[in-house]
């Protein structure tokens, strides 16, 4: 039996992990029980996916301009502040490593910092939920899609456990890859909620989305390193964040194909058949009007005098 740290035993003999609670964050907010963010998730499930639609079925959607320009530019804020912490807590002063990164169980000043980062970008996945239902009060039904529903249903549990167990060290380079990009989406999303005025000039949703799937790719890569190097942290973890990486790259080119590239298609085929239109609207006007319009007379043709000539032609 090795000892990973403070809190953690790994037997290398059978793979098997003894996972203990981080005594720093114990007794914090939603961190003590499991229970109590699994209610909050599937709370948020049952709102938006049953309760909100119904409740919204015989309603006027909600005019939410300035709360939506108000929550996006939060969110903004408070995304960039956790970005700026988990950066502090170790990655941006040279601490962390991006090879292998064990966790620090100390109480020194930068450690304690990453730890409270951690709670807060878990905090964060529950302000992500008003995000779905300022949909449902505007009846946007059509965007609560299953991606949406799972990415935002499951990771407030996701990342408990990180900050139940494990808060620092390798797996927080999720959390702050994951903290940058909502820094951009929140921004586009905040552009959005100005009105017509500006989203005419918004032309790159689709590669939002796929700086998305390049974050998932970046995060999968650095994660599962861990199994091809030793590195004094537990695996059990780079697995978890591993695998949503995975599970969410491939619901996100799922959603990129559907919404993107269908569109593209459409459009291409809409073109062609404008093309078509044009053609044989140009073919016939060159090939036919332009010749029987010597055969007008005040804008009235004879129909036989047409008929005779174009057959003696």
């Amino acid at each position: 039996m090795t000892r990973v740290n403070a809190t953690t035993d790994y037997s290398y003999s059978s793979g098997l992990f003894n996972v203990n609670a981080d005594p720093r964050t114990a007794d914090w907010l939603l961190v003590s029980n499991p229970l109590h963010t699994l209610t909050i998730c599937l709370s948020y499930v049952f709102v938006v996916k049953f309760l909100g639609p119904k409740f919204m079925e015989n309603r006027k959607p909600f005019h939410l301009k300035n709360t939506l320009v108000s929550y996006n530019l939060f969110q903004v804020i408070f995304s960039a502040w956790i970005f700026y912490s988990i950066g502090m807590g170790g990655w941006f002063t040279g601490e962390y490593s991006l090879r292998c990164q064990p966790v620090d169980y100390s109480n020194k000043p930068s450690t304690i910092r990453m730890v409270h980062a951690s709670w807060w970008y878990f905090f964060s996945k529950f302000t992500d939920f008003f995000d779905t239902i300022f949909f449902v009060l505007r009846k946007k039904f059509d965007h609560i899609n299953t991606l949406h529903v799972i990415h935002h249903g499951i990771m407030p549990m996701s990342v408990w456990f990180g900050v139940k167990y494990c808060p620092g060290g390798h797996s927080t380079f999720f959390g702050l890859l994951n903290s940058f990009v909502h820094v951009v989406m929140y921004f586009y999303y905040f552009l959005t909620a100005l009105g017509p005025q500006v989203q005419k000039y918004l032309w790159w949703k689709k590669y939002l989305t796929a700086f998305q799937m390049v974050q998932f790719v970046a995060i999968m890569v650095h994660a599962f390193q861990l199994f091809f190097t030793e590195c004094n942290y537990p695996k059990v973890f780079a697995l978890w964040i591993g695998s949503h990486a995975v599970l969410f790259f491939f619901l996100f080119r799922d959603f990129y194909r559907k919404t993107y590239k269908r569109r593209e298609i459409s459009r291409a085929k809409s073109s062609g058949s404008k093309a078509t239109q044009n053609g044989t609207s140009n073919g016939y006007s060159n090939g036919v009007v332009k010749n029987a319009s010597d055969y007008y007379v005040n804008g009235i043709a004879s129909a036989s005098e047409l008929h005779n000539r174009l057959k003696h032609q």
